[in-house]
């Protein structure tokens, strides 16, 4: 616990099996109470792998995408009493001893979401980023920061922390199940005036690790356009979306 609160990470694995082991065992245990692996349907023995580690695993059926994935990673944590949830990529790419830290800035109420930052401090490029992917970064958080009004480093980080209360709020039922859940997430954040802040993070590229392909990242990227604009929109009340009303149940008992 950190604060009093109870610190649960959660992975949303897709053959991670080759991966998870390394992720895993970095975890900060003397802070994390529980640790949620939920697998999407993999072919690699990713949730046997998880069980064997001793994490709490969920496994789908059914492939439900990544968004998807994260739904259930939330429910999960939030039953098991948690006050703060970490969401991490077991594919190794990001620190997992910085929880701690990240976990710390919500647990003593600083911030109610808090963000590991591939880009501040260098760390993109540094740890390997392919240069046509920072560059769609750069321009992409450009752009939302433009449109929602926040100066964030970047959107796309899979190392977050969120406050029990902040997903209890959020319409994630009414997010998408692809990639970009990750970017509404935080446009909802925004929208409804949570505290988010950020530390730089390192990252690491490596044949292992999970990366989207071209075709998929530009897919991404003007879905992420279409969040920005959709918050935009709503803000300047021309047009309503579901992922900016807020909820009419807790997140807790809406997701699916």
């Amino acid at each position: 616990m950190l604060n009093g609160r109870k610190v649960v990470v959660v992975m949303p694995a897709y053959n991670a099996a080759r991966t998870l082991r390394r992720t895993y065992e970095e975890l900060p245990r003397q802070v994390v109470d529980a640790v949620v692996v939920v697998d999407d349907a993999s072919d690699d023995g990713t949730a046997s792998l998880a069980r064997e580690l001793g994490a709490i695993v969920v496994a789908h059926e059914r492939n439900l995408g990544y968004g998807g994935n994260q739904k259930t990673c939330y429910r999960a944590a939030l039953q098991l009493g948690a006050g703060v949830v970490v969401m991490i990529h077991p594919d190794y790419q990001y620190s997992p001893r910085l929880v701690t830290a990240l976990a710390a800035m919500v647990a003593y109420g600083e911030y109610d979401v808090a963000l590991g930052s591939r880009v501040l401090c260098g760390g993109a490029r540094a740890g390997g980023m392919p240069l046509y992917k920072y560059v769609a970064n750069r321009a992409l958080t450009w752009l939302e920061n433009l449109l929602v009004g926040a100066r964030l480093s970047e959107y796309h980080t899979g190392l977050r922390a969120y406050a029990r209360s902040v997903l209890e709020a959020l319409p994630l039922a009414a997010n998408s199940d692809d990639f970009v859940f990750d970017n509404q997430i935080l446009a909802q954040a925004i929208y409804f005036g949570w505290r988010i802040g950020e530390i730089s993070c390192p990252t690491r590229y490596f044949p292992e690790a999970s990366s989207i392909g071209f075709a998929r990242s530009v897919s991404y990227g003007l879905s992420v356009l279409a969040t920005a604009l959709a918050f935009r929109l709503q803000r300047w009340r021309i047009a309503r979306f579901a992922i900016f009303d807020p909820p009419r149940a807790k997140v807790s008992s809406a997701l699916p």
